[in-house]
């Protein structure tokens, strides 16, 4: 069976759509986006707002997560890093899962079948 990878991306909001049109380009076909928020090395910052100091300790981030197997994690892991890359602090993090196994419900497809784009017929 091939090797099954979620690959895990968390980086910033507005770079969503190159990441996206990225990623379509070397055949990923399918993921899952989530608005997510947290803090890294910034640890947020501080903001005034009718004369009180608040600290903005959670930053909005997104979170893309896609399953490959046809596509080389290695692939998907370079095209994100270039597109993504600022070199300032809250690029984000990129993290990867092995997976034992897939399935897609409406048909009962197991490994790397549940996850390649079905036939259209």
């Amino acid at each position: 069976m091939d090797a099954i990878t979620k690959v895990e991306i968390i980086t910033r909001p507005h770079k969503l759509d190159e990441l996206k049109e990225a990623l379509n380009a070397i055949g990923v076909t399918g993921m899952t986006v989530s608005q997510v928020f947290g803090y890294g090395s910034t640890k947020g910052h501080t903001e005034v707002y009718r004369g009180h100091e608040y600290a903005i300790n959670l930053l909005p981030k997104i979170k893309v997560e896609t399953v490959v197997c046809e596509v080389p994690v290695e692939r998907v892991v370079e095209t994100a890093k270039r597109v993504l890359r600022t070199g300032e602090i809250g690029d984000g993090k990129i993290f990867i899962h092995p997976l034992v196994n897939a399935v897609r419900i409406r048909t009962g497809e197991e490994g790397p079948d549940a996850i390649k784009e079905p036939t259209r017929s």
